[in-house]
């Protein structure tokens, strides 16, 4: 079985958060990039059925040169080799047209992606990325099991858990659940050196038009300072409450 782990370059989520350009663009100074957390649930099953069935796993990102840090932290995790696709990763549709590209060359059986990346939330890649190779697709998926040509799958739905059976090629939009936390890998000295020895391979982008464009990006307000009341003084918090928090 051969499996492709769509891997995301996101800040880590204790960065500061800051925006350029008339707050159009998001400002990489100072920022710390990991492994997207959705896609490294992913990674982390499909290295189980690589230890387990056999499975060769392949990793890919669309993104600049300074991704591959973390492609290279995927492959000392367990990957056998990452794919880079160079190009900006302007939106979810253009990022689906170089992933299918990928998915089409390789002869992959298995496609595995976060449902979302941390950074933008779109949720738009996975199923884009089925819908353009015509694969079955299961979203928000919590556990896979596959079996020859057949997939079992369980996905989250709103209040319970639906348990779906379904046919390889396939893609998965993971999440938490997919594989517990505890067993998420970190890389040990023996991998990371094993890792500097895998192919990387570098793919120029095929021709796809972007279908959004950030127009505008905006933080939540700060918030605002606390105020301490005496609990002597009910009616200061009840006005307080009903004037400027408006809770009541």
């Amino acid at each position: 079985m051969k499996i492709l782990v769509c891997i995301s370059h996101v800040p880590d989520t204790t960065s500061k958060i800051n925006f350029t350009n008339g707050d159009s663009e998001f400002d990489t100074n100072g920022v710390q990039f990991v492994i997207n957390p959705n896609d490294e649930f992913g990674l982390t099953r499909a290295i189980w059925f690589k230890e387990q069935q056999g499975a060769n796993v392949t990793v890919v990102n669309v993104g600049g040169a300074d991704a591959e840090a973390t492609l290279r932290k995927a492959l000392a995790i367990g990957a056998d080799e990452a794919i880079r696709v160079n190009a900006n990763p302007t939106d979810g549709f253009f990022v689906a047209k170089q992933l299918a590209e990928v998915v089409k060359q390789g002869g992959y059986d298995l496609v595995i992606a976060g449902k979302e990346s941390l950074d933008y939330n779109g949720g738009m890649v996975p199923g884009m990325l089925a819908g353009i190779l015509g694969f079955d697709f299961v979203n928000s998926c919590i556990k896979l099991d596959v079996t020859g040509s057949d997939a079992k799958a369980i996905r989250e739905i709103d209040g319970g858990k639906e348990t779906l059976s379904a046919k390889l090629p396939m893609v998965i939009g993971g999440q938490k659940g997919l594989v517990e936390e505890k067993d998420l890998r970190i890389p040990n000295m023996r991998g990371i050196m094993m890792a500097r020895q895998k192919a990387l391979t570098v793919l120029e982008p095929v021709t796809a038009n972007a279908a959004t464009k950030a127009v505008k990006f905006e933080k939540p307000a700060p918030k605002s300072a606390v105020k301490l009341i005496s609990p002597d003084n009910l009616d200061e918090l009840v006005s307080l409450l009903h004037n400027e928090a408006k809770v009541i």
